[in-house]
């Protein structure tokens, strides 16, 4: 089936910029955040990033490797609001085009099935349209209905992070949801997945179902394997959100020397020195608890 394993930073060097780059998951779950920090550490600028956003999205945007953000929404769940993209987007740092959740999985579903757009009630009636006016609608060939047109969000790349994949391609998540994964990587022409743990094809149903095998090799382009890949968000079963780090990401928003060392400690580095600076923020945390 062919071995399509590589490093992250290999991957990295597949990016160009201006290009589309959509990534899976939702708000601050299960997020392929070690292929973002392999962005943020690269020369890649000018990108339209399409996502359910989270952390991923303040950070690209706080680094200033976004043009435009096509979104459902950017939180952090526990957080209601990514602080970095509120701040960016407060003061028009850039182009934005926000859907209704609905429109925003028609539009993978129909990239997804290289169709131009598909129709929708979602959006009917709702200020969408008005902040949207390239969205049209489209009268029914088989009533009286009228539906939103809402145009396929094609993706030059995808970017996924799953439980557990094959050496090939095949991508299996054991959480309890798909985040429709399997949409963004059908919408791409290129999808590369982060995984927790490589491991043999014959293992993969060792720990899941049959429909746990969310994305097939034939979408695949590269495999990583990065353990903790998508921290800080949570990855479950693997581990949930690291809320005490999501909390010091979040308030470095509010001073460009916070947001500089912030990215100093964490993101300068590759993802050895990231991890090892995390597990240095909690030890740290740790001892200030002993000492009280």
């Amino acid at each position: 089936m062919g071995d399509k394993s590589m490093h992250v930073e290999d991957f990295a060097a597949t990016i160009e910029s201006g290009m589309t780059i959509g990534i899976g998951g939702w708000g601050s779950r299960r997020k392929p955040m070690a292929l973002v920090r392999a962005l943020l550490r690269s020369d890649v600028t000018d990108l339209t990033v399409v996502s359910f956003g989270g952390p991923d999205v303040g950070l690209l945007c706080a680094a200033g490797k976004v043009r435009k953000l096509v979104y459902g929404f950017v939180s952090l769940d526990s957080i209601a609001l990514d602080p970095h993209f509120r701040a960016v987007r407060e003061r028009g740092g850039v182009e934005t085009a926000e859907y209704d959740e609905g429109m925003f999985v028609t539009g993978l579903r129909a990239a997804a099935q290289r169709l131009a757009f598909l129709p929708t009630r979602a959006g009917l009636g709702s200020d969408v349209l008005t902040m949207n006016p390239d969205l049209v609608t489209v009268p029914s060939p088989y009533s009286d209905e009228e539906y939103v047109a809402m145009k396929a969000l094609r993706l030059d790349v995808a970017l996924v992070h799953v439980n557990r994949a094959d050496a090939a391609g095949n991508a299996q998540y054991l959480g309890p949801d798909p985040y429709f994964d399997d949409l963004y990587a059908m919408a791409a022409d290129r999808c590369y997945v982060s995984c927790e743990r490589i491991v043999p094809t014959e293992e993969l149903l060792g720990a899941g179902p049959a429909q746990s095998l969310l994305i097939s090799r034939l979408f695949v382009d590269g495999v990583v394997e990065t353990p903790r890949g998508a921290h800080f968000t949570s990855c479950a079963p693997d581990y949930g959100r690291d809320e005490a780090f999501q909390r010091y990401y979040a308030s470095t928003a509010a001073d460009a020397d916070a947001w500089e060392l912030f990215r100093k400690q964490y993101l300068a580095g590759g993802e050895d020195e990231y991890l090892a600076a995390v597990d240095r923020f909690h030890a740290s945390r740790d001892s200030e608890r002993e000492g009280q």
